[in-house]
């Protein structure tokens, strides 16, 4: 196994490139950037928000911001992948204005995701990139994070490109379970604030309890439980960085009948307390 890891001294660049048999992310997954994921070898699942996307060798992902996202072991788990995240700033998005984004850059702030899948004379050049920008991360030479960031910043640009020309990869379900799994999520998405279990989805969905566990995870990564509270937490998250509104309001407003239940789920979900996201703190 190989692994490379680095953070800019600000927390706005972040890199972690990895070859290996075998890995899960985190349980719960989303955070304030951009991810770039770049599949340089292997196949994974990638499960975004509400749908699982086949990946193959030369993808790359780009997921915005506070979107929930896992990979998930495909059939063939060795693989080699770079992932780099950054923050909105890194392509002049604030939470003002869009207005100093590149208009190149535009796809990025217009979708929650971005699936590219490169033609072989694309492929060349991106898999130039993502070697030059992983050889500087690993000899830090003078200079070495600021050129890397502009490697990136010509990585997004060929992907900008492809999405404008209407080339990114269309969303298919690798299979009708996914696409029934897919409804299932969206569903929760919709309904979140609800008081929602195992056994009332699955009545919805007239669909055994069983099959909803076992399938659910096979096809997002998540358990039920821990997608819903993924979903409930990012949706605390916003509320608590842009509005006034009131921890325990919050609480209930995202389905949590307790504030206590909501304060243990929000640290074990985001490894913060919700006061550290409340606005102008």
């Amino acid at each position: 196994m190989s692994e490379l890891h680095h953070e800019d001294a600000a927390g706005k660049f972040l890199l972690s490139y990895r070859k290996a048999q075998s890995h899960h992310m985190p349980i719960s997954h989303f955070h304030s950037t951009f991810e770039i994921y770049y599949l340089m070898s292997g196949q994974r699942s990638f499960f975004i928000k509400d749908r699982t996307i086949a990946m193959e060798e030369g993808d790359v992902v780009i997921v915005s911001p506070n979107i929930v996202h896992r990979t998930i072991n495909a059939a063939m788990p060795e693989h080699e992948r770079l992932i780099v995240n950054i923050l909105p700033s890194f392509i002049g998005m604030t939470d003002s204005t869009l207005s100093t984004v590149p208009d190149v850059l535009q796809p990025l702030t217009e979708r929650e995701y971005l699936v590219v899948r490169l033609s072989l004379h694309d492929r060349v050049t991106i898999d130039g990139l993502a070697e030059a920008i992983i050889r500087e991360i690993r000899e830090k030479k003078s200079g070495f994070e600021m050129f890397a960031q502009t490697l990136v910043q010509q990585l997004l640009i060929l992907c900008c490109r492809h999405a404008e020309q209407g080339s990114t990869t269309p969303v298919a379900s690798p299979s009708a379970m996914h696409e029934r799994i897919s409804e299932i999520a969206q569903y929760i998405n919709r309904h979140y604030m609800d008081e929602l279990s195992l056994q009332r989805v699955a009545d919805q969905f007239y669909i055994s309890p069983y099959y909803l566990s076992r399938f659910f995870k096979e096809a997002t990564g998540f358990t039920f439980v821990e997608y819903l509270n993924s979903v409930r937490i990012k949706e605390a998250k916003k509320l608590l960085e842009q509005t006034p509104t009131k921890v325990s309001l919050i609480a209930r407003k995202v389905g949590f009948g307790s504030v206590t239940h909501f304060g243990r789920v929000f640290k074990a979900v985001t490894g913060r307390a919700p006061l550290f996201y409340r606005s102008g703190r």
